[in-house]
C-alpha cells in the first residue's frame, strides 16, 4: 500500500505537497468516495479521482542497476553531484531507489514507481537478505570477526546478527577481503558494524540483493526485471 498523496504526485497531477491539499480540500475520492484525511494508504486497484477526473496510474516497472562508484542513491541532490536517475534518463516512469547505498559503495540497487513492492521489501519484518563484499584494512582471523556473527552496537543500538565469511588475507598489503549477510538497512550500516570491531572499510559492493545479483551487468548498467522475478520478491514481503 501507498500513501494517497504520493501516488497523485507520482501521477504528475501536482506536487505532493499540493496533492496533500486537494485531499484536505475534499477534491480527491478513492473509489468513490471523497478522502480528507492525510496519510490515507491506497493500493494499485483503488480507483483514484482528483476533481472528479480518473488519475493515471503508470504501470508499474523496477529494475536492476550496477550502481558505479560516486553516484549518489537519491532522485536528486542539492550538492549537483550525479544521481542514480540520471543513468534512467530514457525511462519515462517515475522511479526512485528502493533504499539505498551510499556514495562510494557499489552494486545492486533496485529502483522501482511500486509502491507497495518498495514498501515491503524496507519493511524489517521482510529480513531480505544483502550480501556485500569489502575490502577492510587490517588481516583479521576468523575469529576477530565474531562479533559481527553475535551483533555490534552501532548508533547506540545492536545490530542482528550476521554472516560472515573470510575471503582472503594480504599480509603484503595489510588487508582483507570479507563477505557479510545482513537483512538490515541503517544508514553505512556495513562499513560500521566493520569499525567497531577495528575493520575500516577501503572498498565496498552490493553483491546480492535476494535471489538477484549483477551478472552480465557492467557497472552503470541496468535491466528491468521480469514478471517470475518480481513475483518472487512480492513473495519475500508476505
Amino acid at each position: 500500500m501507498e500513501r494517497l498523496q504520493k501516488v497523485i504526485a507520482h501521477a504528475g497531477v501536482a506536487s505532493r505537497r499540493e496533492a496533500e491539499k486537494m485531499i484536505q480540500a475534499g477534491r480527491v475520492k478513492v473509489n468513490g468516495e471523497v478522502v480528507r484525511e492525510l496519510g490515507t494508504k491506497v493500493t494499485q486497484t483503488d480507483q483514484i479521482e482528483v476533481d472528479q477526473i480518473p488519475i493515471y496510474k503508470e504501470e508499474p516497472v523496477t529494475f536492476l542497476f550496477n550502481k558505479p562508484d560516486g553516484v549518489v542513491s537519491t532522485v536528486s541532490d542539492d550538492k549537483g553531484r550525479k544521481t542514480v536517475l540520471d543513468y534512467f534518463k530514457s525511462v519515462k516512469q517515475r522511479i526512485y531507489p528502493i533504499g539505498r547505498l551510499d556514495y562510494h559503495t557499489t552494486g545492486i540497487l533496485l529502483l522501482t514507481n511500486d509502491g507497495e513492492l518498495a514498501n515491503g521489501l524496507m519493511h524489517p519484518s521482510s529480513e531480505v537478505e544483502k550480501v556485500y563484499v569489502a575490502k577492510v584494512e587490517g588481516i583479521p582471523t576468523d575469529s576477530d570477526l565474531e562479533p559481527l556473527r553475535r551483533g555490534v552496537k552501532i548508533d547506540g543500538r545492536k545490530t542482528s546478527p550476521a554472516k560472515v565469511n573470510l575471503l582472503k588475507n594480504k599480509a603484503a598489503t595489510k588487508n582483507a577481503t570479507v563477505q557479510i549477510t545482513i537483512h538490515e538497512g541503517r544508514n553505512r550500516q556495513v562499513r560500521k558494524m566493520f569499525e567497531a570491531i577495528g575493520l575500516p572499510v577501503k572498498r565496498l559492493a552490493r553483491t546480492r540483493y535476494a535471489f538477484l545479483t549483477t551478472e552480465y551487468l557492467a557497472p552503470g548498467e541496468f535491466r528491468p526485471l521480469v514478471k517470475k522475478e518480481i513475483d518472487a520478491l512480492k513473495r519475500l514481503t508476505k
